[in-house]
């Protein structure tokens, strides 16, 4: 307060004291008066003077303002009057500042009124308590003044939002605000909420912010939208940028297919406002935020294979490929379409497959050669064609091959119609424009990248310089070009072409060493004593014959390792050279170009350094350090030690080939004996099966054997057994007589129980039928009533319509006799005036008769109408009394339905009865060795019977 109260003691244009001592007043108001409506316009008098004596108000009344909304919540008015007032205190208003004296002041009084109002974190919770409100006078100034304590200081608002309870899902419920004004600045303050706060940010998001917003942009219009559009755009930049969990939530939601509608732009030439450059501008770097190289490798694979398969790269692709599209646009499609497939083969195959829509068509990425080699062509757009091609080729051996072969003398077009990519980065690598060779040869670097079987083909590459000449190779026309003296951007470029070449490949190193100039320049180019521009080139050619002692398999007698060591030894001295070599290391440009892969420099002349190229240094620089520092007799036996590593890898490469071999033959075997066992069960069971049958067919034979036994021996011993265990054979024929007679007990109980499930039939039947005409008689009498009544209605409408106009036309005639009368009595009439109007009176009185016949028929159908009513509610009544003796009836068929089920149950406890008697007179039979074929009638003749019982049940069951 101090400090405020100083700022304002030294403006020297500060408020006079009339306007002082007016502040003071109204704030002893605003703290004093017991009116509300006196304490209200105290605080109007202060948000008119807030803006010019900003200040003043903010020392004198701040605290008032706070006690404001902290007692009078209950009047929206005066709340919304406070909260502008306080908005235009602590805001800097920019568009009324003018000198930057001034606006520094500003900006101090916004930061130093703010910590005011944020010391005590009740304020910012109080102030996100009135954004619950819903009316427009409060909740608008509010969100405006959230937003401008968060611009002022961010950090600390954010800390208190983020610990008070519900404080960010207070904020989201702006975005579902139906007034526009509001959500839209509800997205501003969300924008400042989530800037550089990962914890805030991921709240957001899960708080369904990524649905809304992409709602809001399909509503405005995806590209063609307005500054709304714009705004979420920026605000979901905040929310998925370096925040992995976010980027993770946005794939796993589907939210990357919601993208696609926003790339829909067609080739026109026309419609492209600045308001949709700066939209479409967003839309692409939020694309770009999604498969970042910075981003976790896995994150960003997943995002490229959403975005392949949901179509977005191909709508990209068609963007890349239109006509009339601005150059800004162009240039960051092409880099959206470089991050989307780099490193992704599926991607990567996709590209390769588009075409230009030219006659003839020609692939894409020869056609964004074409414009990297062209040196009219806008420098970003040149270095966004150039790292498109890096990331094509990125981890891509398939695009490295198709490339280096488009240089093969086999696959060169010989009739010159087409130019393929290999003869436009020739054509750039010798052009006369340094910048075209500098792409060239990163470019043919990056097509070499951890790749010895390319730099090996590469090798075979054959060029024509001139007419009559023979051809000489591509690597030795770079060493030419070298050698020549060429701007220092094309030797840079050559030599990293060069380096990359060359390392891991000593075949390629041979061929280089071949050529017995190439040692004596590159050693003279070390050891001259040269300026700080060319210190560079000194650091790249050492590195270039580091690389060839390094990787150099000592095939060359001229050129072994120890004979190069000893001419650096020499010629530049081994501390000069390594010297010379971190003179690359240093440079100001190399860190920078070490950061990120994409090529992103100011102007062409910091055009140096490859990112790929600087990982190549950082790997190199050391073992090339170490190479040059040892001796003869360390070299014999590091070489021992390589061939030994070789022959132990070449080794373990044959052990894990012949463990792959065998894993494959366990699989195989393993897949047999599966098919094994499964065929050995089959069998099994089979035999099982046939086992069981067998032993069926066995006990068959055994019991016919003993049949047929019985017979032959039943005759003879007939008469030995008549007395049998003391049983006579006057008991068996007893015992015969009782059978029969409960068979026939039993039929008649059966006939009886078939009778009962009819009569019950019969009786659901009977019942099912009365219930539904009684229910149609009903719902037919209750139609023709209804019809009957809406008649009877209308009917009377049109007799009281009748009725009035029958009054209103009597009433005219009373009138004009009235009026004849006092004419005929004031003035004498003519003769043909009285026929006039007895001609009235007649046509009057001719209405009045029809009218009156038309009332009389109209009675007669109302009287008809009733009589019918009448008889229609004594039909009705006739039918009530018959369902009423329909209802009765049903009672007494269900009382009767269930007394034929308790003498079913009856029935059937019976027949158990007799069936378990039965069975124990054909025990005893049994015992006293009754004959079987009675003993097999009597199973049969049970045997149909319950067949019969399964007919009847199953025909119940389907009569119900």
């Amino acid at each position: 307060m101090n400090f405020l109260r100083g700022v304002m003691g030294g403006q020297s244009a500060g408020p006079q004291h009339t306007e002082a001592e007016t502040i003071q007043k109204l704030c002893d108001r605003v703290a004093s008066s017991t009116l509300l409506d006196d304490r209200r316009n105290a605080v109007r008098a202060l948000k008119s003077l807030s803006k010019k004596y900003r200040l003043e108000v903010g020392i004198q009344a701040m605290e008032h303002l706070i006690h404001v909304l902290q007692t009078d919540r209950s009047d929206s008015e005066i709340i919304g009057y406070a909260l502008d007032t306080l908005f235009n205190i602590i805001s800097n208003d920019e568009e009324e500042e003018v000198e930057e004296n001034s606006t520094r002041q500003s900006e101090d009084l916004g930061s130093q009124f703010t910590e005011i109002f944020i010391k005590q974190q009740e304020n910012v919770t109080l102030l996100l308590s009135l954004l619950e409100d819903f009316d427009f006078h409060v909740r608008w100034p509010g969100v405006k003044l959230l937003t401008s304590l968060l611009k002022q200081l961010g950090p600390q608002v954010q800390q208190i939002i983020l610990v008070s309870p519900m404080g960010v899902s207070r904020l989201m419920d702006l975005l579902a605000d139906s007034r526009e004004v509001i959500r839209n600045d509800g997205v501003l303050l969300l924008q400042a909420l989530t800037r550089s706060n990962g914890a805030i940010q991921k709240i957001v998001a899960f708080e369904n912010a990524f649905e809304r917003l992409l709602d809001i942009i399909t509503e405005e219009g995806n590209s063609d939208g307005g500054i709304v559009v714009e705004d979420c755009l920026i605000l979901l930049q905040n929310l998925l940028k370096n925040n992995n969990s976010n980027q993770n939530f946005f794939k796993e939601g589907s939210y990357i297919q919601r993208m696609k509608p926003w790339f829909e732009v067609g080739d026109e030439n026309s419609g492209w406002s600045a308001q949709k450059v700066t939209n479409l501008h967003l839309m692409l770097q939020l694309v770009r935020v999604l498969v970042s190289p910075t981003n976790p490798p896995g994150a960003t694979s997943s995002c490229q294979k959403a975005m392949f398969q949901c179509g977005l790269l191909q709508q990209l692709c068609t963007i890349l490929m239109a006509t009339g599209v601005p150059a800004d646009i162009l240039t960051e499609t092409i880099n959206t379409v470089s991050e989307v497939i780099r490193g992704c083969q599926v991607n990567q195959d996709y590209f390769a497959s588009v075409n230009a829509p030219s006659n003839p068509p020609r692939p894409a990425i020869v056609v964004l050669l074409m414009s990297m080699v062209n040196e009219r062509q806008p420098f970003v757009l040149r270095c966004a064609v150039l790292y498109c091609f890096q990331c094509f080729l990125y981890k891509n051996q398939k695009g490295q091959g198709e490339i280096v072969s488009t240089l093969l003398p086999s696959t060169i077009d010989a009739t010159g119609n087409s130019v393929s990519a290999g003869q436009l980065l020739c054509g750039g690598l010798f052009s006369t424009d340094s910048l075209s060779n500098w792409c060239a040869a990163v470019a043919l670097a990056h097509a070499l990248q951890e790749n010895a079987t390319q730099k090996e083909q590469l090798l075979r590459v054959q060029l024509a310089t001139s007419i009559g000449n023979p051809p000489v190779s591509l690597l030795q026309q770079c060493t030419n070009i070298l050698s020549q003296g060429s701007k220092i951007q094309t030797r840079v470029g050559l030599l990293m072409l060069l380096c990359t070449w060359l390392s891991n490949c000593p075949i390629a190193v041979t061929h280089f060493l071949h050529n017995s100039a190439n040692v004596p320049f590159l050693t003279g180019q070390i050891a001259e004593n040269l300026g700080e521009e060319e210190q560079l080139v000194q650091g790249l050619c050492a590195l270039l014959l580091g690389i060839s002692i390094y990787f150099n398999d000592n095939s060359l007698e001229s050129y072994m390792k120890e004979k190069l060591k000893q001419i650096i030894e020499k010629r530049i001295g081994k501390e000069n050279f390594i010297e010379k070599l971190g003179f690359i290391s240093k440079h100001e440009l190399y860190s920078r170009a070490s950061q990120k892969p994409q090529p992103n420099f100011p102007s062409p002349e910091y055009m140096i350094f490859d990112h790929e190229f600087t990982k190549l240094v950082k790997e190199l620089e050391g073992v090339i350090t170490k190479a040059i520092y040892k001796s003869s007799e360390e070299d014999k036996k590091e070489e021992e030690e390589k061939k030994t590593l070789e022959q132990h890898d070449n080794i373990v490469t044959h052990y894990k080939n012949v463990i792959r071999e065998q894993d494959l033959q366990l699989e195989e075997l393993k897949q047999q004996i599966s098919t094994l066992k499964c065929q050995n069960e089959q069998l099994q069971t089979a035999v099982t099966q046939q086992v069981s049958q067998i032993q069926q067919h066995k006990d068959q034979y055994n019991l016919l054997k003993v049949q047929l036994g019985k017979d032959n021996q039943h005759q003879g011993s007939y008469n030995d057994g008549v007395q049998m265990n003391g049983v006579q054979p006057e008991e068996i024929g007893r015992f015969r007589e009782e059978i029969e007679q409960l068979k026939s007990n039993q039929e008649l109980l059966r006939n009886q129980l078939a009778e009962k499930d009819s009569l019950i039939e019969k009786l659901k039947s009977s019942q099912t039928s009365p219930d539904t005409n009684e229910a149609t008689a009903s719902a037919r009498d209750s139609e023709q009533i209804a019809e009957l009544k809406q008649e009877l209605a209308t009917l009377k409408s049109q007799l009281n319509s009748q009725s009035m106009e029958i009054t209103k036309l009597q009433t005219e005639k009373q009138e004009l006799l009235q009026k004849t009368e006092a004419f005929v009595q004031s003035v004498p009439v003519p003769g043909e005036s009285e026929t006039v109007i007895a001609a009235k009176t007649t046509d009057v009185e001719g209405r009045l008769s029809a009218l009156l016949q038309e009332t009389k028929e109209l009675k007669n159908e109302i009287k008809a109408l009733s009589e019918e009513r009448t008889a229609i509610k004594e039909q009705l009544d006739s039918s009530n009394s018959t369902i009423v003796i329909l209802q009765n009836e049903k009672n007494q068929l269900e009382v009767n339905i269930t007394d034929s089920k308790k003498e079913q149950d009856d029935l059937l406890v019976l027949l158990a009865d007799q069936d378990q008697k039965i069975l124990s007179l054909k025990n005893k039979l049994k015992e006293l060795g009754h004959p079987d074929e009675e003993e097999d009638e009597l199973e049969s003749i049970d045997q149909d019977d319950e067949d019969d019982e399964d007919k009847d049940d199953d025909k119940s069951q389907g009569d119900n």
